[in-house]
């Protein structure tokens, strides 16, 4: 579809209610029907909370922090955008107040203002405005959808709500669509669906300015006839506009449903765009296909110090999603918190697995369990990926029980430990600051020619994304070398290692990276899909031995 140099238009979605919606879901489903008929989309999210970004905030209170080709830290959902379009964002994907506040604050030190006195209106809402078509200026999209974090109502919010009043004014007829995700609660005792929290969101809404051009409804039951009028009529929308969104077995569903409807068809005639062309859904069909009708099961085991809060790994969890269907295998994922491992009882935690994910994280709480887990995989031969932290995991509990360095550590846990394995890189020792600083985005990592690796990625350069401190210390670079545990990528601007492999475990591989940012449902990372092969390959093989022994 030819759009080219054309304004590209807007599509604001907000949230009512209630958080936790589901607006990201709405938002990249919306992206994927369009995408899926030629458009080039790409989606923003705007976060209301003072946080600069998300990267010093408790993965219990806010789930994952998700990192962008670029280095930035941000909201998990902006995974979701990449994984349902299959397009990278980037750091103008994502927008927070902390980061709307420090640029005026820092133009009104320099004197940019000319001394006039700094408001939210104009000084914050055009500060928004800017970040909002920062996408737009660039010519690489025709509809930017924008997700305003938080609901209506809220005072956090109420700046974004302003700025968008704005825009839709200044962009002009059919260049701009509000979507509204709004719920629609089921009161049991009465066996009714009720539209008053809609209308009242709807009217918050209005207070500031904005009509809902679509309104979509979260609710357990479908919305019958006369309750989609119900709320056309009192929330000043057309009745084919009122889109219901029931819960789905899998959120890949969701476009399909939403879709049924004619969701996107809905709002490309809002945006008076062109509906001719029919989407294509090859990919996505047959991803559902194989996610929905598996030849095979396995258990995974997930340890890692958040899982009470499974959002804290959602790209993990969905990188297994999307190489689990090219695999044909349903992965049920074990949550095993690693601070109740101890090593009287690592062998009932983690029995029956055909594969151990050793997780990411930051600090001390934990970790001996991890370690525990790592020694338990490695002496049982069970398939093991480490991932960021895992990774040092395992350099450590490698140095101690197969180099013989007993108080082997990372420089982050002990200090004063005196075999460093993983110490603190040069350029961050001075730093104090917390946000921001660490190893972050895409960094280069040239992989060593007829390895393991070598052979999953099919390459022998790879670019991958990082978010950590503290890098594998070279001075054991050769004994690691000599025992057989082989680093086997590599940065090749600063030779920091990127990858461990152990030379004769049947897979025992470490990356220093996140491959979990990079898998989408049209892309699934090889490391995840090779992962689970040799989980599969490791299940028969003990289903071959225990039926041996039944012999």
């Amino acid at each position: 579809m030819d759009t080219t140099n054309k304004a590209p238009k807007y599509i604001f979605v907000t949230g009512g209610v209630t958080s936790s919606l589901g607006k990201g879901i709405v938002a990249s489903s919306l992206g994927m029907l369009l995408e899926a008929r030629g458009y080039r989309v790409t989606i923003q999210k705007l976060d209301p909370y003072i946080n600069v970004d998300p990267g010093t905030l408790n993965p219990y209170e806010h789930g994952e922090c998700y990192v962008t080709e670029d280095g930035a830290e941000t909201d998990l959902d902006l995974g979701h955008y990449e994984r349902f379009l299959n397009r990278p964002t980037s750091r103008a994907n994502s927008v927070t107040t902390g980061r709307i506040y420090q640029s005026v604050i820092e133009k009104e030190r320099r004197g940019d203002y000319l001394g006039k006195t700094v408001q939210v209106v104009p000084h914050i809402t055009n500060e928004i405005k800017r970040r909002i078509k920062l996408l737009g200026n660039t010519g690489d999209y025709d509809i930017i959808i924008t997700e305003i974090g938080g609901t209506v109502g809220d005072i956090e919010s109420l700046p974004y709500i302003e700025t968008i009043r704005q825009l839709t004014w200044e962009l002009g007829e059919h260049n701009s669509l509000v979507i509204h995700l709004t719920l629609v609660p089921y009161l049991a005792a009465s066996g009714e669906l009720k539209t008053k929290p809609t209308q009242h969101s709807v009217r918050t809404l209005m207070e500031s300015g904005i009509q809902a051009n679509v309104l979509v409804t979260r609710t357990e039951h479908h919305l019958p006839k006369d309750v989609k009028n119900k709320l056309a009529l009192f929330c000043n929308v057309r009745k084919e506009n009122v889109i219901e969104c029931m819960d789905a077995s899998t959120i890949y569903e969701v476009p399909f449903l939403l879709h049924e409807q004619n969701f996107d068809e809905v709002v490309l005639k809002g945006l008076d765009l062109p509906t001719d062309q029919e989407p294509n859904f090859a990919v996505w069909k047959k991803f559902l296909e194989n996610h929905k009708n598996p030849k095979n099961e396995i258990e995974i085991a997930l340890v890692g110090k958040y899982v009470s809060l499974h959002d804290s790994y959602k790209s993990i969890t969905e990188a297994f999603t999307h190489a689990s269907a090219t695999c044909e295998t349903n992965v049920k994922v074990r949550w095993v918190y690693s601070g109740d491992i101890t090593e009287d009882n690592v062998a009932e935690q983690l029995k029956g697995v055909s594969g151990i994910l050793i997780a990411p994280g930051f600090g001390d709480r934990g970790i001996l369990g991890k370690i525990i887990a790592a020694n338990f995989a490695r002496r049982n031969n069970i398939p093991t990926l480490g991932i960021c932290l895992g990774m040092q995991i395992m350099a450590i509990e490698f140095a101690r029980n197969v180099l013989g360095y007993e108080k082997a550590d990372s420089a982050e846990i002990d200090v004063t430990t005196p075999h460093p394995v993983i110490s603190l890189m040069e350029d961050q020792k001075d730093i104090t600051d917390k946000g921001g600083t660490m190893r972050l985005g895409n960094w280069k990592c040239t992989l060593t020619e007829n390895t393991k690796i070598n052979k999953i990625y099919n390459s022998t350069e790879i670019l991958e994304r990082h978010r950590h401190r503290y890098e594998f210390n070279n001075d054991y670079y050769t004994e690691f070398v000599d025992n057989g545990f082989l680093p086997v990528g590599k940065n090749p601007e600063t030779e920091l290692v990127e990858i461990l492999e152990h030379k004769t475990h049947p897979y025992y591989v470490g990356v220093q990276f996140h491959p979990e940012y990079k898998s989408t449902v049209a892309s699934p990372h090889p490391l995840f899909i090779s992962f689970i092969e040799a989980a599969l390959l490791n299940k028969q093989n003990d289903l071959v031995h225990a039926t041996r022994e039944k012999i």
